[in-house]
This record gives C-alpha cells, sequence and structure tokens, in this order.
C-alpha cells in the first residue's frame, strides 16, 4: 500500500529527538532494541500471531537488523502504523526504521527526508471481485463500485487506470485496512483493489471463503517495496541495508539457519567472509564480524522467511526468486 506525501512532512523533520543528534545506531545499542514502524496486520508481512508475536516478511527486517546489531533477533520492539502515520513517525523518530510494505518511488525517496534502503519484495497493483460476479479481466469493470484506501498512491493508479481505458469506476474510499476489506467481504463493493501481495494476503487470512474471490490477471503497476531509514544518517542506513541483503546472500550461497553452523568448515572465501571468519565486514558496518551469520542463524535466508511467512497464504516466488533462477531478486556482493 503506498500514501503521498504527508502535509505534515517539514515539520515533522524539524521535530527530530534523539537519533538525529547521536546517530541512530549510537540511540538504538544505548536503548538497547530497534524501534521498528510496521503495518496495523497484514498477514505474510507484519502481523502478531496468537500469542501477540509480531511475524511476516517485514518482521523478518527487523529482527535481522536486532540480530546484526545485538546479536539478538528478539531486541526489536514494533509500532503498529497506518498509511496515515508511517511516514511521520519515521521522520519525527518515533521509529528507527520503517519495514511497512511501502512502495519506493522517486517523490518519497526525494522530498521526505528519506532513503530507501533496497527492494524486498517486487509487487504491482491488482483486482479482487467476487467469482460470481464472473469477471475475468479489469477491461469488464466499467461502472463498477471499487473499495480503495484513500491518499495513496493505489487510489492514484486506479484513476489513471480507468481513465486510460475510457472506463467509469464508482470508489468507496476508506482508510483502516480492516474496514476496507469488511466492506468489500460484505458485498459494499464489487472490487477490492490494492498491491497484488496485499490481495493474496487479505483473501488468504480474512475471507469467509478464500475460493470465492479471484485476483483479476491485470497488475496495473510497478511497486518495489522496502524498508526505509531517514535522511543524513549513512551508517545505520547500510546497517539496515546490508542487513536485509545478507539474507538474500545467503539464499543464493546455500546457506540456511540450518546449515550456517557447519560453514565455518567452508573453504570458499566468500562463505568465509560471510560468516566473519575472514576480512572486517562488521567493522567496517559497526558491528560484530558475525552480524550476517547471526542473522541467518536465528532468523534464516530470504528462503526461509518466504516459505514460512508467504508460501502458507498461497504466495509464489515469481519475480521475487533469485536471479539465478529466473526472479529479479539480486544482492550486492557482500565483499
Amino acid at each position: 500500500m503506498k500514501r503521498l506525501i504527508p502535509l505534515a512532512a517539514g515539520a515533522a523533520l524539524l521535530c527530530a529527538g534523539t537519533a538525529f543528534a547521536q546517530g541512530t545506531l549510537e540511540a538504538v545499542q544505548k536503548k538497547g532494541f530497534v524501534q521498528c514502524g510496521v503495518s496495523t496486520g497484514l498477514a505474510g508481512f507484519s502481523q502478531p500471531d496468537s500469542k501477540g508475536v509480531w511475524k511476516g516478511l517485514d518482521v523478518d527486517v527487523c529482527r535481522a537488523i536486532a540480530a546484526a546489531v545485538f546479536g539478538d533477533a528478539t531486541k526489536v520492539r514494533y509500532t503498529p502504523l497506518t498509511a496515515q502515520q508511517r511516514f511521520t513517525a519515521l521522520q519525527s523518530g518515533e521509529v528507527d526504521l520503517l519495514a511497512r510494505n511501502t512502495t519506493w518511488t522517486v517523490t518519497r525517496d526525494t522530498s521526505l527526508g528519506l532513503n530507501f534502503v533496497g527492494v524486498n519484495f517486487y509487487d504491482g497493483q491488482g483486482f479482487m471481485v467476487p467469482k460470481k460476479l464472473n469477471v475475468k479481466s479489469a477491461k469488464q469493470l466499467k461502472g463498477a463500485t471499487v473499495c480503495v484506501q484513500p491518499g495513496t498512491t493505489t487510489e492514484l493508479n486506479l484513476s489513471d487506470y480507468f481513465r486510460a481505458n475510457g472506463m467509469t469506476f464508482k470508489p468507496v474510499v476508506i482508510e483502516k485496512l480492516e474496514e476496507v476489506t469488511n466492506a468489500y467481504f460484505s458485498g459494499r463493493c464489487d472490487v477490492f483493489t490494492t498491491d497484488v501481495s496485499g490481495l493474496v494476503s487479505v483473501r488468504g487470512s480474512r475471507a469467509p471463503n478464500p475460493n470465492d474471490h479471484v485476483i483479476l490477471p491485470e497488475v496495473i503497476s510497478k511497486e518495489p517495496l522496502g524498508p526505509a531509514v531517514r535522511h543524513g544518517d549513512d551508517k545505520w542506513f547500510d546497517i539496515v541495508k546490508w542487513s536485509m541483503y545478507a539474507m538474500i546472500e545467503a539464499e543464493e550461497m546455500g546457506l540456511s539457519s540450518k546449515t550456517i553452523d557447519q560453514a565455518g568448515s567452508s573453504k570458499d572465501p566468500a562463505v568465509q567472509r560471510f560468516i566473519g571468519a575472514s576480512g572486517d565486514i562488521g567493522k567496517m558496518l559497526g558491528v560484530d564480524n558475525k552480524w550476517a551469520a547471526n542473522i541467518v542463524r536465528q532468523i534464516g535466508n530470504y528462503g526461509e522467511s518466504f516459505e514460512a511467512n508467504l508460501k502458507p497464504l498461497g504466495f509464489e516466488r515469481g519475480l521475487n526468486q533469485l536471479w539465478t533462477k529466473g526472479g529479479i531478486l539480486y544482492s550486492p556482493p557482500l565483499r
């Protein structure tokens, strides 16, 4: 889900707190945990389970950073944020990073005082409809009532798509995810539109009967989703970026939570650098040299995170497969 520029952006930047003055890494080390901004509950990405434990692909990014900084993936606290709240929370220092299914755009990269560290899920906007409508294509949605969250690029993409195809529609605009999905499932609208990942998640976790709903084949936008940090703190930017990439690189290298402890016997120089047995990558980042090994040992590689969090909901790897296996997921070299 995507939010346009909040009017309070400039004011929020002026109100930034301790993390700005001393650097986010130092502030995080002093308080003893990472404060991570997440969604208010999107299954597979960031959502508490029945015991209140946060889980998901985005949550695992937060945990990876804690493992890198503290050697302990549990040293994270989570701040649930709506689309309207998320950027201000990061700008003001309320959270140390945003890991909340957020699209990387030029506007956000240049106008909000944010830096996106990379992409942890390649996505695009789509449409979901009840199967009983017998709709096979988004081109058949002329005159449809569409549930959408306001003030987002989802809303803008929706208008652009219908205008470009000479179709009209009736928006049902509701801010909170739970309320907009309830409106769709109760029949207040014919269509629900958001990122395809959100559609799959909502259908798999909230639909009374998932098989009663169809995600149409059209994908109408590019939505590279990834974590973001504040401008102007390169040390923290580097740690967050490489913690995320370490999970991707580990999968490509064949290192997993089950095999990382045996990696010490490898004669591969790249593996030795990754686990911190040689080189000084950790020192360059300002963390322990075993930072990457700690991430994989405690959380797993990207593929393990995907399998645990998204596969049960019906997600396929698709574009989020490794580049060596036909996808576009790619980490710069850890050397």
